[in-house]
C-alpha cells in the first residue's frame, strides 16, 4: 500500500523561507513520480512542482519558478519541497502525491491532478505580510 506522509509547514513572514518534506511509503524513490499540489480557500487545487526518476528535470509552475526547489532524498526515501522568497500569495494547504508505477511526471500535463494516484494528508502553509 501507498502512504505518503507530509511534515513542515507553518507560518512564516514574506521573505521567509520553509521546507516540506513527503516520506514515501510502499514504493521506492528507485522508480518515482511525486507532485506538490496547493489549494488556497476559495480555489482550485494547482500544480506547484513535480519530479521523477525518469525526467532530465523537474517542473514548476511559473508562480513558483526561481523561488521554490523539489529534490528527493534516496537515503530517506523522501521528496522535499523548498520554499524561498514566501509571499502572502503562497499561503495555502499543500499536498504531496504519487504516480504509482510510473517513473516521469505526467505527460502532457504535469500538473493533470488525476493521473496522480495517492496523496499525503496536507500541510497548512501560511506567509503573513
Amino acid at each position: 500500500e501507498v502512504q505518503l506522509v507530509q511534515s513542515g509547514g507553518g507560518l512564516v513572514q514574506a521573505g521567509g523561507s520553509l521546507r516540506l518534506s513527503c516520506a514515501v511509503f510502499g514504493f521506492t524513490l528507485d522508480d518515482y513520480a511525486i507532485g506538490w499540489f496547493r489549494q488556497a480557500p476559495g480555489k482550485e487545487r494547482e500544480g506547484v512542482s513535480c519530479i521523477s526518476s525518469s525526467d532530465s528535470r523537474p517542473y514548476y509552475g511559473d508562480s513558483v519558478k526561481g523561488r521554490f526547489t523539489i529534490s528527493s532524498d534516496h537515503a530517506k526515501n523522501t521528496v522535499n519541497l523548498q520554499m524561498n522568497s514566501l509571499k502572502p500569495e503562497d499561503t495555502a494547504v499543500y499536498y504531496c502525491a504519487a504516480v504509482v508505477a510510473v517513473s516521469a511526471c505526467p505527460r502532457p500535463n504535469w500538473a493533470s491532478i488525476p493521473n496522480y494516484d495517492s496523496w499525503g494528508q496536507g500541510t497548512q502553509v501560511t506567509v503573513s505580510s
